[in-house]
């Protein structure tokens, strides 16, 4: 696993031993940045259920002016520290040792807002629709952000949830899919001026 382009372009990530750590393969990565293009640009990203810090990393890379990346496992969190000091992020990087939808909740609390949210849970535990749900109580994504799930097939996910409107949805290989997230308010618009 490595960046795959930016400043930090090249730079080989460390993954924690063992299963309980899925990260985003680099194909579905590199075909998650395209769709992104220049949107990662100068954004603030929140990373759920960080593992490696892969895709906030490869974020700042790209242009990104900040991440929090979210994870309680101490392998994940070891990784993530070690992946920081590689790429030279660390100072544009704040790391939350709290459960996911209690880091929501503090965020919500502080006023922190995010151009883009990225979310890999482990696959079959329903918890795309926890966050989904969570972030519609407590807004964190700006006007014009976006979520960005990455979540099992066999995983059922609304086409619209609480704040939130699927307006995309990719599908690699047998096991994983990715389904992108827009204000609905925003959706709403969009559709009012066509």
């Amino acid at each position: 696993m490595r960046i795959i382009t930016g400043s930090a372009r090249g730079t080989k990530l460390k993954t924690p031993k063992g299963d309980n750590t899925r990260p985003t393969a680099d194909r579905i990565k590199e075909s998650l940045f395209n769709m992104l293009g220049y949107f990662v640009q100068d954004k603030a990203i929140l990373d759920l259920f960080s593992g490696t810090g892969n895709l906030a990393l490869e974020s700042l890379s790209r242009g990104a002016k900040s991440a929090v990346l979210v994870d309680t496992s101490k392998d994940s969190l070891e990784a993530i520290k070690y992946n920081m000091e590689r790429t030279h992020f660390t100072e544009k990087c704040q790391v939350m040792t709290r459960d996911v939808l209690l880091s929501i909740k503090i965020l919500h609390q502080q006023g922190a807002k995010f151009d883009i949210i990225f979310c890999d849970p482990p696959y079959h535990h329903q918890w795309c629709n926890k966050v989904l749900e969570a972030l519609s109580q407590q807004p964190l994504l700006t006007e014009d952000g976006l979520v960005i799930m990455e979540h099992g097939r066999e995983d059922e996910l609304p086409d619209t949830w609480g704040l939130f409107t699927r307006i995309r949805q990719q599908t690699y290989g047998a096991t994983t899919q990715i389904s992108i997230y827009e204000l609905t308010s925003r959706t709403n618009l969009s559709e009012g001026d066509k």
